[in-house]
């Protein structure tokens, strides 16, 4: 699984962090830090300066309240600095204001808790998360200086004596990306704790809480689906073959053979329902050859002519696949049960970082999520992943059902 931020960056193997991007990020997360204190220190300076020494009434009250809702800015600045050290979004918490005016929106800014909270963070941050970050900066740097440049920082020693230290440096210097990484997403870390609403907190953790049981929901299929696989499909299949056998050493003509002709077709046929339910459960096919060979396969057994129309460059994560592969399927459910249609078509391919999922057929339309057609558990599997179904089905068709996922990363 790919690291979401950099304090889960940490548990890369050190080849595969030293070739990742999250060191670059995170000394350019620091950088901008302490880039952005200077700054907001400078502002408050000149605010309150001109808030103090101009006469004016309301030249001194604008400079006072623009240092309080200077942590507005601050914050945008931050939710946006995050974005290089933790893909997950931080959200704007502030409402939009009742009506148009600068002073409607100020009176809405002051009443607001998020606008104190961040006002608070923007005071830390100067007054001492900046300084922090520029301390690691100047310490990574001053140790790898003085340690590489020993031979010429040292110009009085010969360079049998500075000469190791200066290899110390270089194997030093892959060792000094940790601490920069780990400051960095504990600086983040502590930004998003105190720039998150707590609603918006909560709503993270039930968002992942659903994830994980969604996880170990197919964990479970997939157990099951190895189980039945290796355990009671082979047994039915080595049953059906020995009733096979037996039926060839048994004239036709005696008593038991119409028995046990019948017995074998009974065998027969618990194996086809059997893999039916595997297939069902979990397909093996989408584990061992990817979404474009289960959903071809799928559409070979569906009761009417499917199109396909797969543009997908590799295999992608295991959930993505997952949930687009049980996508397809009940929507082909449901057109064979529900929708009268000749045919069928299935389209899928990337748009940027998102899987698009399209399934088009000439029905009757008409349909409705609302009826129970299964449409309502497709929107909720989607959604765990962050992605969003669209139907289109007028009456009369054709209907479109239009799927987007979220694909995390690179295309494995």
């Amino acid at each position: 699984m790919q690291p979401r931020n950099a304090l889960e960056a940490l548990t890369l193997r050190p080849t595969e962090l030293l070739r990742s991007s999250w060191p670059w990020r995170s000394l350019a997360y620091l950088v901008s830090g302490s880039l952005l204190g200077a700054a907001t220190i400078a502002a408050v300076v000149v605010m309150l300066a001109l808030g103090t020494l101009l006469a004016a009434v309301i030249v001194g009250v604008a400079g006072y309240v623009g240092c309080l809702l200077s942590g507005i800015v601050v914050a945008r600045v931050e939710r946006r600095r995050l974005r290089l050290v933790d893909h997950d979004e931080l959200l704007d918490p502030h409402r939009p204001p009742p009506r148009a005016g600068l002073r409607a929106w100020v009176t809405l800014r002051l009443r607001e808790e998020a606008t104190w909270r961040e006002l608070f963070y923007a005071a830390l941050a100067a007054a001492m998360l900046s300084w922090m970050d520029l301390l690691v900066l100047v310490g990574v740097t001053y140790t790898l200086l003085i340690s590489v440049g020993a031979p010429w920082t040292i110009a009085d020693e010969p360079l049998s004596s500075t000469l190791p230290a200066t290899v110390a440096g270089l194997l030093l210097g892959p060792i000094l990306i940790y601490p920069v990484i780990a400051w960095a997403g504990a600086r983040a870390a502590m930004a998003r704790a105190m720039l998150t609403p707590p609603d918006e907190a909560r709503l993270r953790e039930l968002t992942r809480s659903r994830a994980r049981l969604v996880d170990a929901f197919e964990v479970e299929r997939r157990r099951i689906e190895r189980d039945l696989h290796d355990g009671a499909q082979q047994r039915l299949v080595a049953l059906s073959m020995q009733l096979g056998m037996a039926r060839l050493e048994v004239p036709a003509d005696s008593p038991g053979a119409e028995s046990l002709a019948a017995a074998h077709l009974l065998a027969k046929q618990a194996l086809t329902d059997l893999r039916e339910l595997i297939r069902g459960v979990h397909p093996k096919v989408l584990t061992d050859r990817g979404l474009a060979a289960a959903v071809g396969e799928v559409a070979s057994v569906a009761p009417l002519p499917v199109d396909l129309d797969l543009r997908l460059p590799g295999r992608l994560p295991s959930a993505v696949e997952v949930t687009a592969y049980f996508v397809v399927s009940e929507a082909l459910t449901n057109v064979a049960k529900h929708a009268g249609a000749e045919r069928a078509r299935v389209e899928a391919f990337l748009t940027g970082d998102r899987l698009i999922v399209r399934i088009h057929d000439d029905g009757c339309g008409g349909a409705d999520p609302a009826t129970g057609s299964g449409l309502m558990g497709l929107a909720d599997r989607v959604a765990v992943l962050d992605g969003t179904v669209n139907l289109s089905s007028p009456a009369g068709g054709p209907t479109l059902l239009r799927v987007e996922i979220p694909v995390p990363e690179a295309v494995v």
